[in-house]
């Protein structure tokens, strides 16, 4: 009984400090890992190993308690690791059935090998799945077919990878499980689904176009070179194994179903994606040993195979020491400091600068957008998201007007900001893993380059559309958005019909 004492006071020592030197150790640990992950210093593995043994190694052997070991398990969030573990392992099964090559196939003949058309195809079909799935089993379905894609077109892998990630995390805005910061976001200000498809569609619309249009900008070379008879010249390939694919659309759409009804069941997403992995791995098997009776010897099949090429084990590591450090960001009370220096941004800046209460609405929405986008670039946005919540409801709840445009200012910060980095959004650092896994390396400096003017410009997009919705109202702001993206899509079509496209 004597222990217990020591035992809680032990516990006690090791709980992060929160002091304004432990809070700066964690910040220039953050900083090192993205100047590192920029400069391609070492695997992106090793940085964060390494980042995570420097902190533990500070929280063990200094007054400094960054992040106790017994604190990690708070800091890792299962719900992603699993879920990529269990959509990695979906994917694996579907691969098998040859349903990527037959679906590469098709979408080329369905845009006759125009390589532009084809980049457009894949960029709205993922931006489309994203709202309705995660965007993170969205890219690890789609990153297949976009390398597949790429090699068929002669085309380098990057000029259809990256504009396919940046669909996912563009329309994944659009919904409620479209990102998981949405989910968040919805549960703490209850917010609908339907609210989320009502508000975020229309500037989500134009963002796509803007997409694709810098896309085929920035890939204008590449794309003129990529060889437009490829997949014509010879017969579309079948399904391998029809009744392999039966059962994986049956998983499939169980999954997705699982997915669209959390709010019913409460389930996280990794719970029907682990369902899925399972009942995929059990139906493979069976159907194996049906037709080829093999011996216990002879079963090198399904699940090893699976764990062993499918399953991006590198890339799991990475979320996990990544999710430790900032962890450690929270445990010190950093997010929480950042956080605070925001609401204080706001009060002072709307006294400073004389604001009506439209433009102090504003000039909030203004500085939490684009501040969660810069963040969201940075860091993951989970975290930030979690603790930016109670600020934007307190901010909510002392402001005049609609102040529901403040949940979607840091939903459109927060989702679109992490188009800028390889690390700011799961689904990026899951494509790049996937891309690697298949001898397509895409480097932190051409993601950056291209992410960052995306992100860059889909900010620019959500400023005028929640000025619009500030001064002039939602109808105004959504009817706004709609007009514009359907005046794009006509000039595209027009002008595909000129140039004979």
């Amino acid at each position: 009984m004597a222990t217990w004492p020591v035992l809680l006071q032990a516990e006690a020592a090791l709980a992060s400090t929160t002091d304004p030197v432990s809070q700066g150790i964690v910040a220039v640990l953050l900083v090192g890992v993205f100047v590192l992950l920029t400069i391609e210093a070492a695997h992106r593995v090793v940085v964060v190993l390494g980042a995570v043994g420097v902190l533990w190694a500070i929280t063990y052997f200094t007054p400094y308690h960054l992040l106790s070991f017994e604190a990690t398990a708070e800091a890792l969030d299962l719900n992603v690791l699993v879920l990529l573990a269990g959509m990695m392992a979906v994917v694996g099964v579907l691969k098998t059935t040859g349903v990527f090559e037959w679906s590469i196939a098709r979408m080329l003949a369905r845009a006759k090998g125009r390589p532009i058309l084809i980049l457009s195809l894949v960029a709205w079909f993922t931006a489309l799945a994203s709202a309705f799935l995660d965007n993170v089993t969205t890219v690890v379905f789609m990153t297949p077919v976009a390398l597949g894609l790429a090699r068929r077109l002669n085309l380098a892998p990057a000029a259809v990878v990256l504009p396919m990630v940046m669909a996912s995390n563009i329309g994944g805005t659009a919904t409620l499980i479209g990102d998981p910061p949405n989910i968040m976001i919805g549960s703490g200000a209850g917010l609908s689904f339907i609210d989320f498809i009502e508000n975020l569609t229309p500037p989500i619309l134009v963002m796509m176009f803007w997409l694709v249009f810098y896309s085929e900008r920035y890939y204008a070379r590449e794309l003129a070179a990529g060889r437009g008879d490829a997949g014509l010249d010879h017969p579309a390939p079948t399904i391998l194994d029809p009744d392999l694919a039966r059962w994986m659309l049956a998983i499939s759409i169980g999954i997705l179903a699982g997915f669209l009804t959390h709010h019913i069941t409460h389930m996280p997403a990794a719970v029907p994606a682990t369902i899925g992995a399972a009942a995929a791995l059990i139906v493979q098997d069976r159907l194996y040993i049906r037709r080829h009776h093999p011996t216990a010897s002879e079963r090198v099949h399904g699940v090893l195979a699976v764990t062993e090429r499918d399953i991006e084990w590198p890339t799991l590591a990475f979320f996990g020491f990544l999710f430790i450090i900032v962890g450690a960001a929270v445990e010190t009370g950093l997010i929480a400091t950042m956080a605070r220096a925001l609401q204080d941004g706001v009060v002072a800046g709307s006294e400073t600068l004389g604001l009506t209460p439209a433009g102090t609405l504003f000039f909030a929405a203004l500085i939490i957008c684009w501040v969660a986008g810069i963040m969201s670039a940075l860091i993951d946005n989970i975290p930030f998201v979690a603790v930016a919540i109670p600020v934007v409801a307190q901010l909510a709840g002392g402001l005049p007007g609609d102040t529901e445009v403040l949940w979607w200012a840091l939903s459109l910060g927060a989702c679109l900001g992490g188009n800028a980095t390889p690390i700011g959004a799961s689904a990026n650092v899951t494509t790049i893993g996937l891309a690697e896994r298949e001898g397509a390396r895409i480097t932190f400096g051409a993601f950056a380059r291209f992410g960052g003017v995306v992100a860059f410009g889909t900010l620019v997009i959500a400023t005028a559309w929640l000025a619009v919705f500030i001064y002039l109202g939602k109808a105004t702001a959504d009817w706004s958005a709609f007009g514009i993206a359907a005046a794009l899509a006509a000039f595209r079509l027009l002008r595909r019909k000129v140039a004979g496209a």
